[in-house]
């Protein structure tokens, strides 16, 4: 199992990124598809999820209205739509696999940072 994320930087408050994780050595639907942040100092927090069984999704409070998270069966990719990008969204953000059988694995993580 591998999970490699893609798609962070440096973005304005106020702007749009889209994080990309591309999975092999599994299949979604057998899993739930998590991604993480982490900011410096702080904890690693469970930003968003979506269950492959049924394509159920969860958001953590702060990111509700503002981030979307999908899954491209085809390509074996979780993406994690971010918009209204505020300061406090700066993070690494991971991608999480917590599948029925395997177990649970995490991607390296991207760097997210939102200043002007």
């Amino acid at each position: 199992v591998q999970l490699e994320e893609s798609g962070g930087g440096l973005v304005q408050p106020g702007g749009s990124l889209r994080l990309s994780c591309a999975a092999s050595g599994f299949t979604f639907s057998d899993a739930v598809m998590n991604w993480y942040r982490q900011a410096p100092g702080k904890e690693r927090d469970l930003v968003a999820a979506i269950a492959g069984s049924d394509g159920g999704t969860n958001y953590a409070d702060s990111v509700k209205g503002r981030f979307t998270i999908s899954v491209d069966n085809a390509k074996n990719t979780v993406y994690l739509h971010m918009n209204h990008l505020k300061a406090e969204d700066t993070a690494v953000y991971y991608c999480n696999a917590d599948h029925d059988f395997l177990g649970n694995y995490w991607g390296q993580g991207t760097q997210v940072t939102v200043s002007s």
